[in-house]
C-alpha cells in the first residue's frame, strides 16, 4: 500500500520569517492524521500549501503519486482534496442546499453556454449534483435545515454545513482546519462522531489541525506536533503527548496538563453517541446518522 499524501521537506518563507521549515510526513489511506502545536506553529500554513493557496519555497507535496505543489487550488480540488476553514466560509444568504451544491462546482463538465441554455448535458449534471448533495444532507442529518438560509442557523449547525460542503466534493482526502473551533463540549463530542463516521462509513482519509487534545486523542491514528514551523514528534497521540519536547513547547512543561485520553461513549465501543446527544444549539433531528429524532 502506498501513501495517499506525501509531504517532502516542505518549507515556506515570508520575508525573513520561515513559517514552515523542512517538514516531512505521509498519510495513509483511511487514516486520521492530526497536526498539533501552539499558535504560529505552521499548521494552517501546511494546509494552505497542500490545498494550493500557498506555493512552498522548497520541498513538494505528492498526492496519489503525483506532485501537486504547482497546481492551482481548483485543480487540486478536482483531484479529490477538500477542506474546511477555521473561520466558517459559507454563503450566508443562500440555503443549506445551495451551499452544498457549491461543493460540486469543481466537478462541473459543462461550459457557460451550455449552462445558459440549460442543455440536456447541463440538466443531467445538475440532477447528479443534487443526488450527491441529498446523500450528504441525509448522512449529516441536515434534512430539517435543507431549505433554510445559513444566516439564520446556529453556529454549531453552520459548522456541520461547512463539513457537508466539503463532503459534497466526494473527496479522497478531507482537510479539517480546527473543526471544534467555537464549539462547546457537547458540539465538540458530536463533531468527533462525524469524523469517525467519515473515516469508517465513507472511507475518507482525514488530515486535521486541532487544538482540542481530547478530540485529537479520540479520533487520530497518528499525530505530528509542530513548533515554530519545525517538527517535534510524530507517532500515536499518547506517544506524542508524552514526548518531552511536546510537553515543553505545547503544554507548558507540565505533565499534569496533559489531557487524558477520553473513554468510549457509555453503552458501546465508542462508535455511537450517548442517548440524546446532538449539537446543543441545533433543533431536534441534528445528530449522527441514525440518531435523528432521539435528541
Amino acid at each position: 500500500m502506498k501513501p495517499l499524501l506525501q509531504v517532502e521537506r516542505l518549507s515556506i518563507q515570508f520575508g525573513g520569517l520561515k513559517a514552515v521549515d523542512n517538514v516531512s510526513f505521509e498519510i495513509w489511506p483511511n487514516e486520521v492524521f492530526s497536526l498539533i502545536g501552539p499558535n504560529g506553529a505552521g499548521k494552517t500554513t501546511i494546509f494552505n500549501m497542500i490545498s494550493g493557496l500557498y506555493s512552498p519555497t522548497s520541498g513538494f507535496v505528492t498526492f496519489e503519486g503525483e506532485k501537486i505543489s504547482h497546481l492551482a487550488p481548483y485543480e487540486i480540488a478536482r483531484l479529490g482534496i477538500a477542506r474546511t476553514f477555521q473561520n466558517i466560509e459559507l454563503f450566508e444568504h443562500a440555503t443549506v442546499m445551495q451551499n452544498l451544491l457549491v461543493g460540486r462546482h469543481c466537478h462541473r463538465h459543462t461550459n457557460w453556454l451550455q449552462d445558459l441554455f440549460f442543455t440536456p448535458a447541463t440538466r443531467r449534471g445538475e440532477l447528479q449534483f443534487r443526488r450527491t448533495v441529498e446523500e450528504v444532507i441525509e448522512f449529516l442529518d441536515l434534512q430539517h435545515y435543507r431549505d433554510q438560509m445559513v444566516a439564520g442557523l446556529p453556529y454549531g449547525v453552520r459548522k456541520v454545513v461547512e463539513l457537508g460542503r466539503a463532503l459534497a466534493m466526494r473527496p479522497k482526502l478531507l482537510l479539517l482546519d480546527e473543526p471544534s473551533s467555537g464549539l462547546n463540549v457537547e458540539e465538540t463530542e458530536e463533531m468527533g462522531f462525524w469524523i469517525e463516521d467519515i473515516k469508517h462509513d465513507l472511507g475518507i482519509t482525514v488530515l486535521m489541525v486541532e487544538h482540542d487534545m481530547g478530540l485529537v486523542s479520540r479520533v487520530s491514528d497518528r499525530v505530528l506536533a509542530l513548533n515554530q514551523g519545525e517538527m517535534l514528534a510524530l507517532g500515536t497521540s499518547e506517544e506524542v503527548q508524552s514526548h518531552p519536547d511536546v510537553v515543553e513547547a505545547y503544554l507548558g512543561g507540565a505533565d499534569e496538563d496533559l489531557p487524558p485520553t477520553p473513554p468510549p461513549a457509555e453503552g458501546g465501543d465508542g462508535s455511537s453517541p450517548p442517548a440524546g446527544s446532538s449539537m446543543s444549539h441545533a433543533a431536534p433531528g441534528l445528530g449522527r446518522p441514525g440518531a435523528g429524532g432521539e435528541s
